[in-house]
């Protein structure tokens, strides 16, 4: 499928993307932990995830505390391990990992997923060392 099709943008993918590693981080997402992660204003995250609740991505539970539904979890996932990989292939091309982070958040939306794919196949073949990246 598309991603685009999925109707979930750059920006409700990296808040999904947020959530989930923040909750990784600390076992609890605040939207206060989600603004200072994004680095926007408190007001810009409560508009989103108002947005993302209302898609079925984002719940909250009676404490006021984020909680990523199945499919917004799934969506979230599927961009951390985008991220992940992507960062350690640009890694092993010689690119600081700083830099290879930044720039992994910034085609991790937009590379298409023949391209990815192909990114994918091609660690797969000559860096397996690579191919599995949880960090």
């Amino acid at each position: 499928m598309d991603r685009n099709q999925e109707g979930v943008n750059k920006t409700r993918e990296d808040y999904l993307e947020a959530i989930l590693m923040i909750r990784e981080r600390q076992g609890y997402v605040r939207s206060v932990d989600v603004a200072e992660q994004l680095g926007v204003a408190k007001p810009s995250v409560t508009y989103t995830t108002k947005r993302l609740k209302e898609a079925g991505l984002v719940s909250a539970d009676q404490n006021g505390m984020l909680l990523l539904t199945p499919e917004g979890n799934a969506i979230a996932e599927r961009v951390y391990d985008r991220h992940q990989k992507l960062t350690a292939f640009f890694t092993a091309l010689g690119v600081s990992k700083e830099q290879a982070r930044i720039d992994a958040c910034k085609v991790e939306h937009d590379l298409s997923e023949e391209t990815y794919e192909a990114i994918i196949r091609h660690v797969q073949a000559h860096r397996p060392d690579l191919a599995d990246t949880k960090k």
